[in-house]
């Protein structure tokens, strides 16, 4: 949680100098959902993400080091300074990629989870969206043939409160988007983003089902991003002093400090010692992404279609 945060924060940071190209979507706020989750992954699992897939790519193992360089538009990038940071991926650790298309990773998790069936190696999938995303027909489709099909998927539904700038209490029909999990024959579950040992448990439990047969899951997390939809939104849609408020008071890194040295799990002086370890990394993968090469124009037309 705090590799992802000190990530963000960063390319945050460096975004508004204009050196970064491109654009970028940040997941700061939203830590607990995606690390909770993927806690509980192998190698032989796949997550579908979004947009806004920093955290999730973090997550799922991608080397942060070569995103750092990806979002730079460096050669020696996760994906060779290509993608950018709304189409990093990394097949080799079950990261399918974040997807610019919303909605897009249904139909692709469904497919990874029919082939781990196949297989029979109780590999499961996940397939992280938003609120906006859970109005696409395609998450409807990829929900109900995962059913259809008793696919070992999750549906995860990370619920930060605004579609872009649109309040998803305006977009959404239903209270919850957990609700709608019904319609397709699914359990429905709503979680506290804030809480990682929420959001682990839940998890855990979804997966656990899904790697022994039982199906499909759709697990809404409530959480909130600190950051707009983009860098640059303004956030003039939220209330004044709504991401403060959430910062003090319920950010899950706090949260999360607050219990584990409460009950002498861990020591301050070893969060403390994780958080300076993390910030180094991101200071030192920032510096190299800087001196980096970029792709020469010779590899423009490489990468393009994939060899069999």
């Amino acid at each position: 949680m705090r590799t992802i945060r000190e990530f963000e924060e960063r390319v945050h940071n460096d975004f508004a100098t204009g050196e970064i190209p491109g654009f970028v979507h940040l997941y700061a706020g939203e830590e607990a959902s995606a690390t909770g989750v993927c806690m509980h992954l192998n190698g032989n699992d796949y997550i579908a993400s979004t947009h806004r897939g920093h955290g999730h790519c973090i997550a799922k193992g991608v080397d942060p080091v070569g995103m750092m360089a990806e979002i730079w538009g460096k050669a020696t990038g996760t994906c060779k300074g290509k993608g950018g940071s709304m189409h990093i991926a990394d097949l080799a650790v079950g990261m399918l990629g974040a997807n610019g298309i919303v909605g897009g990773g249904g139909p692709l998790i469904c497919g990874t989870a029919l082939a781990g069936k196949l297989k029979g190696d109780k590999s499961v999938g996940v397939c992280f969206f938003g609120d906006g995303a859970s109005n696409q027909g395609t998450i409807f489709e990829a929900m109900n043939l995962a059913t259809v099909w008793n696919l070992p998927v999750i549906f995860l539904a990370e619920n930060n409160g605004y579609a872009e700038a649109t309040s998803s209490t305006f977009s959404v029909s239903c209270d919850n988007i957990a609700d709608r999990a019904a319609a397709f024959g699914m359990p429905g579950v709503i979680v506290d983003g804030f809480d990682f040992f929420a959001v682990y448990e839940a998890a855990g439990e979804a997966i656990e089902r899904a790697r022994n047969g039982g199906g499909p899951t759709l697990m809404e997390v409530k959480v909130s991003r600190y950051y707009g939809h983009f860098e640059g939104d303004q956030q003039t849609y939220r209330a004044p002093g709504e991401v403060q408020k959430l910062r003090e008071t319920k950010d899950c890194l706090l949260q999360f400090r607050r219990r584990v040295t409460a009950n002498g799990e861990i020591t301050a002086e070893q969060l403390d010692a994780i958080d300076a370890d993390v910030l180094k990394m991101i200071d030192d993968s920032v510096v190299k992404a800087k001196s980096d090469p970029k792709p020469a124009p010779a590899d423009l037309m490489t990468d393009v279609y994939v060899s069999y």
